[in-house]
């Protein structure tokens, strides 16, 4: 009684003919693999399903698994009301889970459920009804993804797996997610590089079961290929942790600028040597490691000022010996920390308030990680996981019209009387002059009626 097997699927609402309407056609591969999964569930008889979902219910820093005894939804969003599937939860399934990532100190459990519909999780429905053409007689786990990193995501596999074990469950998990959705210019999504180097990969992973490969994307590129099903894998593989898996790519196609993949993976047997975790712990270290070693002194000085306060509660003295450029200087300065490639705290001074750039990122390093309304304070077992960023930026000149602006070269100050707001160039997902503008607007609280005058500076980023 285990995990018999996984399955990585895609989630394109384009694929039922109730939506695509002839177009479904030009992903026939996709529906062949889809259907075969679907019969190999069937051969196994499971008497759970665990389903994760990239678009159900998603927090921050928590896992939701869908609570009740029942759910049923269709794909009425898509104009198709008569795709429509009924489920039966497990709930001796997702007490068990919920109090093994309790033990384990993961954030999991039934908590934040608003609405039990379907309705708005096509990334289920679309699995379930392909299942469903073949093998009906199962209940259902539905889990949500999580902001938590992909070790988090992989020790709740672990759980997945253990409490199959321990309930003498026969359980299949299938992983709903697409691939990156930037692999054309004329996609709906555009293309992006790292779109097709992202499909590339994770289908060539899927190929050998490589399932570290999952855990080790940097997770700006993953970002940045727009994917998102990734965490939808990660827990897959660790609910396989240990386990030998016969492992098969059973399509790949893209036509319509997504990635949609297809894959199989059965276990045969136990294998130490497919304990991911430890190796992915090992591959943190070196890389944290690596990046530590090559910050400059800008960015050295930010993490030894958070780490100061942090630990001590309070507030460092500049060291000794820095370079003249960071002690003869005045400049605004913005300090930025990321933590598993999401943003942790961000704050920063347009014009210099202290003596000097060194004085100046001291102080707003701190800021950075304990005054940032949208997060909480940074604790002391994060440290270890953050990644620091310093914009030195130029002084602010006024200008007559958007025309003037590039967000890739310059930031933007929007006024209005009192509120001003300030965004910083280059930033991900940020492309056109509209977007930095109306964002800027929106953290000054400046209203779409009202009237603002536009500056605009440069900035050195420090990495």
């Amino acid at each position: 009684m285990a995990v018999l097997g996984a399955f990585a699927v895609p989630h394109p609402p384009i694929i039922m003919p109730q939506v695509g309407k002839g177009e479904e056609r030009k992903i026939q591969k996709t529906i062949d693999a889809y259907r075969e999964v679907a019969r190999r569930i069937a051969s196994l008889k499971p008497q759970t399903i665990i389903l994760t979902s990239p678009h159900s219910i998603m927090y921050a820093d928590y896992f939701h698994i869908s609570p009740g005894k029942t759910a049923s939804g269709s794909l009425i969003r898509f104009g198709a009301p008569d795709v429509r599937v009924s489920v039966e939860y497990d709930a001796r399934f997702v007490e068990a889970l919920t109090n093994e990532a309790e033990k384990e100190k993961i954030p999991a459990g039934t908590l934040g459920e608003r609405n039990p519909s379907l309705d708005y999780d096509h990334a289920s429905v679309i699995p379930l009804a392909f299942v469903n053409e073949f093998y009906t007689n199962y209940k259902l786990v539905r889990i949500g993804l999580s902001g938590l990193s992909f070790a988090d995501h992989y020790k709740l596999g672990m759980c997945i797996q253990k409490v199959a074990d321990t309930l003498g469950i026969d359980a299949v998990l299938v992983a709903s997610g697409d691939l990156s959705h930037k692999l054309k210019e004329d996609g709906p999504y555009g293309l992006a590089p790292e779109g097709p180097e992202f499909d590339k990969q994770i289908t060539e992973a899927f190929a050998k079961g490589d399932f570290l490969r999952f855990m080790t994307f940097p997770y700006e590129f993953a970002d940045r290929a727009a994917e998102c099903g990734l965490r939808s894998f990660i827990i897959m593989a660790g609910a396989l942790d240990g386990k030998n898996v016969k492992a098969e790519l059973l399509s790949y196609e893209g036509p319509f600028g997504v990635g949609y993949g297809v894959a199989s993976f059965i276990p045969e047997g136990d294998d130490p040597e497919r304990r991911i975790l430890d190796k992915y712990y090992e591959f943190e270290s070196e890389r944290m490691r690596q990046i530590r070693e090559n910050e400059d002194a800008y960015v050295r000085l930010a993490r030894y000022s958070v780490e100061h306060f942090v630990k001590t509660k309070r507030c460092a003295s500049l060291p000794e010996n820095l370079p003249s450029e960071m002690t003869a200087r005045r400049a605004g300065v913005f300090v930025s920390l990321k933590k598993h490639g999401e943003l942790r705290g961000c704050i920063g001074t347009i014009a210099p308030v202290t003596e000097n750039i060194a004085q100046e990122i001291l102080r707003n390093a701190v800021s950075a990680c304990s005054e940032d309304p949208r997060f909480e304070p940074v604790r002391a077992d994060e440290l270890d996981d953050l990644i620091y960023s310093v914009d030195v930026l130029s002084p602010a000149e006024p200008v007559s019209s958007p025309d003037m602006l590039d967000p890739v070269k310059y930031g933007v100050i929007v006024t209005s009387g009192r509120k001003r707001g300030l965004l910083l160039p280059n930033l991900e997902g940020v492309d056109t002059i509209e977007q930095q503008i109306e964002i800027a607007k929106r953290k000054a609280g400046i209203g779409p009626n009202e009237k603002y005058t536009l500056e605009r500076f440069e900035v050195v980023r420090h990495k």
